[in-house]
């Protein structure tokens, strides 16, 4: 197989123009016939109304989280201004990881990475700041796993000059010391969690002496927080619909990118953990496919170690492990399921998006786990052939991208693989350096130990 570059192939990289960047988010509940379930009071165990969740979230993003009907809703030109510091994002033909794979199949990634937060997160942290200052706040909070959602929020809350607390899961902030630099260059405070500074975070700590925490925990504390400071709201990284929302710039651009060589993806892939990037690339792919334009398969990649679609429930549950958030339907592990500290990477969330619980449910796109050795394994190659130190958690994708891709080996199809490369792994040195010590271990929880975390669903 050739792979020197002619003029009638594709480009290594595709490149969309500043004025081809998308004026508009795409809401793809808008077009699900099935709409993602209500969110509950956990007290009343009724839909959540739009005064309760502005305690809580910014007004817009309020509006935002609640909307079904709505299509297309306006980029605020602040944003877009923003967006073109580096956007739009680069959508490259792995020419080289094709040739290394010896594959007929030709591999697309889109690459969020190119920005100093390192992931696509940047999408939706310079939204959500500027809802925030729009509406007159003077400070935010949240929680960051890997840290790259800590890193972006930081970014744009500098940018937009307000104050920025993060709680970041102990284990990541144990881990990547220098991803919290990169938070406190920006101005913003960061507390490792479950941390002693919040009620929520005593009692998780007095019921998990000595715990790695999780996304769970530290979203309790940054919720708290928020709810107890004056003029400051809580914002979050993934698994809100108003996140999906912002993200889908991504698919929205792979898209227009895919459009101008005529090219019609056969598989579109995804890691997931709350769902903030899967949900934003597969969007517009999505949105054809419900309105019966067009099918495509679309592949969700968690890690085995967090496994929440493929071994999860689908019911209601808290979206965090102080149960002080709103009840939301979605495929989960339960609120109180702390992945093992072994576990690499921001994926660490035990439950997932409704928008993709329910289209998951609705047997709309397929869902797959991978062990964590053979994903390093798949980053590793990727990185060798392709140039790019992959984030691990788009290293889920990767693998998959790599296992389709030798499928189409062995069939002998030229299938077009489309899939996300979230952002790069610079910061992720300590999960590589045990990776290639020979030191990394595979969690996979048992039945067992998955059925102790279900019995403490809600009953709703």
């Amino acid at each position: 197989m050739s792979h020197s570059f002619h003029s009638n192939e594709v480009p290594y990289k595709i490149y969309l123009t500043e004025e081809e960047l998308p004026k508009a988010w795409y809401n793809v509940r808008a077009d699900m016939k099935n709409k993602p379930a209500p969110l509950l009071n956990p007290e009343t165990r009724q839909p959540v109304t739009f005064e309760e969740l502005s305690k809580v979230f910014c007004d817009e993003l309020v509006k935002q989280e609640l909307d079904d009907t709505t299509p297309y809703i306006p980029i605020p030109q602040p944003v877009l201004d923003f967006y073109k510091m580096y956007r739009p994002s680069p959508l490259v033909r792995a020419y080289f990881l094709e040739k290394a794979l010896g594959t007929p199949a030709r591999i697309y990634y889109k690459f969020e990475g190119n920005n100093t937060s390192g992931s696509h997160k940047l999408n939706s942290a310079i939204a959500q700041a500027y809802y925030a200052k729009k509406q007159g706040l003077t400070g935010v909070t949240t929680e960051t796993g890997a840290g790259q959602w800590g890193t972006a929020l930081a970014m744009a809350s500098a940018f937009f000059g307000l104050d920025c607390h993060v709680y970041m899961v102990k284990c990541s902030y144990e881990q990547k010391p220098y991803r919290r630099e990169v938070m406190r260059t920006y101005g913003a405070q960061v507390t490792p969690s479950p941390s002693t500074t919040t009620e929520t975070g005593k009692q998780i700590l007095k019921e998990h002496p000595g715990t790695s925490g999780s996304l769970g925990c530290a979203i309790s504390e940054a919720v708290e927080v928020a709810v107890k400071t004056p003029n400051t709201r809580y914002v979050l990284g993934s698994v809100l619909t108003q996140v999906l929302l912002h993200q889908s710039i991504i698919g929205l651009e792979t898209k227009a990118a895919l459009d101008k060589y005529k090219i019609k993806p056969d598989i579109i892939i995804g890691c997931a953990g709350g769902g903030s990037n899967l949900g934003g690339l597969i969007a517009p792919f999505m949105g054809e496919k419900l309105r019966g334009e067009a099918d495509y398969r679309m592949i969700a990649v968690e890690p085995a170690s967090c496994p929440s679609l493929t071994r999860g429930v689908y019911a209601y549950d808290y979206c965090d492990t102080g149960r002080v958030c709103p009840l939301s339907k979605m495929y989960t592990l339960g609120a109180g399921f702390i992945p093992s500290s072994s576990h690499s990477g921001g994926l660490r969330y035990h439950g997932m998006s409704t928008t993709l619980s329910q289209l998951y449910h609705d047997g709309l796109m397929e869902a797959t786990s991978a062990i964590q050795t053979q994903v390093f394994e798949a980053a590793t190659q990727f990185a060798r052939t392709e140039g790019i130190l992959p984030a691990p958690e788009s290293s889920h994708a990767i693998k998959v991208a790599i296992d389709e891709a030798l499928k189409c080996k062995e069939t002998g199809e030229a299938k077009n693989i489309v899939f996300g490369l979230t952002g790069t792994g610079y910061f992720d040195m300590v999960a590589y350096q045990e990776f290639n010590d020979g030191k990394m271990t595979d969690f996979i929880p048992s039945d067992q130990e998955l059925s102790i975390a279900f019995t403490h669903l809600p009953k709703v």
